[in-house]
């Protein structure tokens, strides 16, 4: 959750592990044509068959877009294996943990394509950061009123609705009362090791 600038940022494709077998595996696996996934992925045939043939690694992106349209998760584009997770997780397991200023609680199990967070963002607390970075976001509105900027445009929420949003929109998330904002927040969370770019460093604490 902490702000990536993209001038500082390392590059991400650097540290990804080959893909190419599994690319072209899962898109046979969707019974989808070179042409058809290199559309649907906003990619030409041409750049999806060099992804294909290992002459060009995937940018985070990129990743992305072709999950999406292969139905998967980024982690089985990577070609990682995953163990088994408990399905439910109790709210007495739900240890705090705080960012930046926020305090989140782990709402689903760890190490998915997925982050589920119950989040409480206090008041002025990173208000002029805005973030930028590849997935998607939604949010619902538990608690409070939320200031939420996307682009150009300011939204305020209150308890009941919720936003959902792609992460490389420009976003700033501020509570609007001066008792915080408390939040369900859900993203898509890259199995790489660029995936801490998005969260930036946590240190584990009790909630305020």
């Amino acid at each position: 959750m902490s702000t990536v600038d993209p001038a500082s940022a390392p590059d991400p494709a650097a540290d990804l592990p080959a893909v190419a077998p599994q690319l072209r595996a899962l898109r046979r696996r969707a019974s989808l044509t070179l042409e058809a996934a290199a559309r649907d992925a906003g990619l030409s045939p041409a750049h999806l068959s060099r992804l294909e043939t290992g002459r060009r690694q995937p940018s985070l992106p990129m990743l992305l877009a072709l999950a999406r349209v292969y139905g998967t998760t980024v982690s089985e584009l990577l070609g990682e294996t995953v163990p088994e997770r408990d399905a439910v997780v109790r709210a007495a397991d739900m240890e705090p943990t705080r960012a930046g200023g926020w305090t989140y609680w782990q709402a689903g199990a760890p190490g998915r394509g997925m982050q589920a967070l119950r989040v409480h963002v206090p008041y002025g607390s990173q208000g002029d950061i805005v973030r930028v970075h590849p997935g998607e976001e939604w949010l619902y509105v538990l608690k409070g009123r939320l200031r939420l900027s996307l682009g150009d445009a300011t939204h305020v929420l209150a308890p009941g609705d919720s936003a959902h949003f792609d992460s490389l929109t420009p976003h700033r998330i501020a509570a609007g009362d001066r008792d915080g904002v408390d939040l369900l927040f859900v993203h898509t969370l890259l199995q790489s090791p660029t995936a801490a770019l998005c969260l930036g460093p946590t240190t584990t604490g009790e909630a305020p």
